[in-house]
């Protein structure tokens, strides 16, 4: 079972062969490595669309923010190597994190709440140039039922189940109010979905064999006031509160 703010699980992947050859996936990918792995794609799609041809680790790194021993280290665990001199060839590793990612194929999409957030991300043509187009609408408004945006109608809620199905959903985005989340949650996996992004301010609870993702916005903004706080803090020379350690790369703030 996942639930919001659960352990991190590995992904399945596959092992290395020879360096600078193509090479079958390390059997275990990371969780954190497959976050990184989406930025890594966007700084190479970049680089494709502008024609480059090959990049060092050392320049794809500091595209994607991160040092170039750790980015070693992701591609390592899907199977890629760079040739020394050369650097990767940015359209075949552009392909290969695609396919390590599940971006080869369509991923329909249904998004439940189409208030200010929901129709903000309804309307936003970035998920279908990347592959993932949002074939349904849902909420429960009856002033919004009916309405079309970006060429979806939406409809209510109640019909979840059956449209999921007709349109073969494989990702459902969640923007409710936090106590509706739950219900909807159910209703999508109901429908067989089974990968779940949440928008809303609830900790959500599925069965086994469900992903979810928590897009929390308050959270985020209350984490950079932390980092201002201390900022200001540090800048006035004061103290009184004892300095906080990323646990993530164990970096102190403060």
């Amino acid at each position: 079972m996942t639930v919001d703010g659960g352990a991190p699980r590995p992904v399945a992947g596959g092992s290395p062969t020879t360096p600078g050859a193509p090479r079958r996936p390390a059997a275990r990918v990371p969780e954190a490595t497959v976050g990184r792995l989406a930025v890594y794609l966007r700084a190479l799609t970049e680089m494709l669309a502008q024609g480059v041809p090959t990049v060092s680790s050392d320049v794809l790194a500091a595209a994607a923010g991160v040092n170039a021993a750790k980015l070693r280290k992701d591609l390592s665990h899907i199977g890629s190597s760079g040739v020394r001199g050369v650097g990767y060839d940015v359209s075949r590793l552009t392909a290969q994190v695609e396919t390590v990612l599940g971006l080869t194929h369509e991923n329909a999409v249904a998004l439940v709440g189409v208030g200010n957030l929901g129709h903000a991300l309804a309307g936003y043509g970035g998920f279908a140039a990347r592959g993932f187009g949002v074939s349904a609408l849902f909420d429960v408004d009856p002033a919004l039922v009916g309405t079309v945006i970006a060429g979806v109608e939406v409809q209510d809620v109640a019909e979840i189940p059956d449209v999921c199905r007709e349109r073969g959903v494989t990702i459902g985005v969640v923007a409710t109010p936090a106590p509706a989340a739950q219900k909807v949650c159910d209703a999508l996996v109901g429908a067989g979905v089974r990968s779940i992004l949440n928008f809303a301010p609830a900790v959500l609870s599925v069965p086994d064999g469900v992903e979810v993702r928590k897009v929390d916005l308050a959270v985020e903004m209350q984490i950079l006031a932390f980092h201002v706080s201390r900022r200001h803090v540090g800048a006035s020379g004061a103290t009184g509160t004892d300095p906080v350690a990323d646990d993530a790369t164990g970096k102190v703030f403060g």
